[in-house]
């Protein structure tokens, strides 16, 4: 385990432990912390959406039957009488969303449930058993053929978590000065810009990829997952990144502008209760970053924390990684930093 830090994500100085194999990784986060928190802005990381989901599949006699219990399901004051028997199961837990998708008799209701400081899957799934008790008595053909029925989508890449978001939905940003583009990271804006571009968009574009617009962000989700006590399969849709990176204006000037860089990530399963956040390496290190257990003032918030700064520390990665691409300095760094 490894600590990458200071780290300047909004307005506070942030310290992230990374569980990893991989001889360079830490120290090149690391880099990018410090390229990141050159400036005393640094990074800002905001929350878009919140809310983990699981979609039953439940079939019905007749494809008229499960379009009926679907276009039911749509109607706002029939919502509500779902969401009260979601909420009778949890004391956190909140119905947000019900959407129904149809394929012939099948009926794949996706819910969105928030669910406090909780990465909240036994939740979201106790919540939906109760919707699913709840709409049996009103279609009696309604048939529960699994309580996941691969659309909501766990531990899998979906286009579905790609476009609708899943746990955490984050956008982070930073603008690294172009000096510091020069020493630190030693490339030039102009580099990186054309590296991400043609690896990252175009590459990954020709690859078929769904939500892999990124050099490796991958790598830090899983390091930061494994230190904390997250699910490490989640990796496979926490880890969906677009990063963008622009040359600014620089008002003008004619020597060149700074490096803007952003990573938005729309499915961060993240959680600061249950699961293996209470084994005791993983508790430590979500003590180190302040935000061990639950909020009790404003349930919800520890996880975004954290949320935020696997997002501040990938972007790190990404900003690193891009640069020892960009300055063909990569083989040379592993053969010099890697374990021996």
């Amino acid at each position: 385990v490894g600590m990458v830090g200071p780290l300047t994500l909004n307005g506070e100085s942030v310290y992230i432990p990374m569980a990893t194999t991989e001889g360079c990784l830490v120290a090149s986060t690391q880099r990018g912390a410090k390229a990141i928190s050159s400036t005393p802005e640094g990074a800002t990381c905001i929350i878009l959406k919140d809310g983990i989901t699981r979609a039953p599949c439940l079939r019905f006699p007749s494809a008229k039957d499960a379009a009926e219990m679907a276009k039911w399901v749509m109607i706002a004051e029939n919502f509500r009488q779902l969401k009260k028997a979601f909420e009778s199961t949890t004391s956190f837990g909140k119905l947000l969303k019900a959407e129904p998708t149809v394929a012939g008799r099948n009926v794949y209701l996706r819910m969105v449930c928030f669910s406090g400081d909780a990465m909240g899957m036994n939740m979201v799934s106790k919540g939906s058993l109760a919707v699913i008790d709840f709409l049996r008595g009103l279609f009696p053909s309604l048939e529960l053929i699994a309580l996941s029925g691969n659309m909501c989508t766990d531990k899998k890449a979906a286009a579905t978590n790609w476009l609708e978001g899943r746990g955490k939905s984050v956008v982070v940003e930073a603008i690294i000065p172009r000096n510091v583009v020069e020493t630190t990271l030693k490339t030039t804006v102009k580099a990186m810009v054309e590296t991400n571009i043609q690896k990252c968009l175009v590459g990954s574009a020709m690859a078929g990829s769904l939500g892999g617009f990124n050099a490796h962000a991958s790598n830090i989700v899983t390091a930061v997952f494994l230190a904390t006590g997250q699910d490490p399969a989640q990796n496979v849709e926490s880890s969906q990144c677009i990063t963008l990176l622009e040359e600014t204006n620089n008002n003008g000037r004619d020597d060149g502008g700074d490096l803007w860089i952003s990573c938005t990530m729309p499915a961060l399963e993240v959680g600061t209760v249950g699961g293996g956040t209470s084994l005791p390496a993983q508790h430590a290190c979500l003590e180190c970053m302040g935000v061990a257990g639950g909020n009790r003032e404003e349930p919800g918030k520890n996880a975004k924390k954290l949320a935020t700064m696997v997002a501040g520390a990938t972007m790190a990665g990404e900003l690193s990684l891009l640069a020892a691409l960009a300055a063909n300095t990569l083989v040379q760094a592993h053969m010099k930093h890697n374990r021996k």
